[in-house]
């Protein structure tokens, strides 16, 4: 049975909240390892996630989503490397739903799906971030090869294999990580699976919905960008290349 390692990427998360869907993960999920990467706590929030079933890297400052992530995921040695949100709004046996095909080794790359049409929603986001998400999937599936409802749901997992060829691609250390790395595993034709999952929005999110619906737009052009280029588009590849650094190259990241 292929090992499953997973990464919970947490800026200033709720203590019991996030003990609560620890314990929840690793009772449904039982992976062979579960990694909080903690961006800039307190010694006392530190110490409050000491005994959970989990390693908790605390890291000094806040490196963002995507950067915390892509730590967690090369301190993995797994099969199966996943991650899901701190604030829990993707529940624990969704995160199983999320990973079993991977086990089964049907596909590359499974990407959870507030938005398919047999997903349940329990509790909605504001009218306002609803319509700035589903403006934003529109424009995703218009603008990258991936065909998928929801491109920022915070549950995805790969095969260790897909993220050794992944990651040197990946650039992105905020929220944009998600639509980056759909991207990319998409330019590489690998076979992803859109899972529906049950989901409840999380008042303890850290998104700013307005901060980041500007960020996203640019974000979005610019995976496009690089997924182009590593599909030997004419256009994309005679323009200037990105001279910026991979997260796995670098210490660390920017706010999300």
């Amino acid at each position: 049975m292929p090992t499953v390692g997973l990464v919970i990427p947490a800026f200033s998360p709720d203590p019991r909240a996030l003990s609560t869907y620890v314990r929840a993960l690793d009772e449904y999920l039982a992976p062979e390892t579960i990694r909080i990467e903690l961006d800039d706590p307190t010694p006392e929030l530190v110490g409050r996630l000491a005994d959970l079933p989990a390693t908790v890297n605390a890291f000094p400052y806040r490196r963002g989503k995507g950067a915390a992530i892509t730590d967690g995921f090369e301190a993995l040695d797994t099969d199966i490397l996943a991650f899901a949100d701190a604030d829990g709004s993707t529940p624990a046996r969704s995160i199983v739903d999320v990973v079993t095909p991977l086990l089964t080794g049907e596909v590359d790359v499974c990407v959870g799906s507030r938005r398919h049409p047999e997903a349940v929603v329990q509790s909605h986001q504001t009218h306002a971030r609803r319509r700035m998400g589903d403006a934003f999937a529109w424009l995703a599936r218009r603008a990258l090869e991936a065909d998928l409802y929801d491109y920022q749901c915070g549950a995805k997992a790969l095969t260790r294999d897909a993220w050794v060829t992944v990651r040197q691609h990946l650039y992105e250390p905020g929220f944009a990580w998600d639509i980056e790395f759909v991207a990319i595993a998409a330019a590489f034709e690998y076979r992803i699976r859109e899972v529906p999952v049950t989901w409840c929005d999380s008042p303890n999110s850290t998104v700013s919905p307005v901060r980041t619906a500007v960020s996203m737009g640019r974000s979005l052009l610019t995976a496009r960008h690089r997924a182009k280029r590593l599909q030997d588009h004419g256009l994309h590849r005679a323009l200037p290349a990105d001279d910026t650094t991979a997260l796995v190259d670098r210490q660390g990241g920017t706010d999300r």
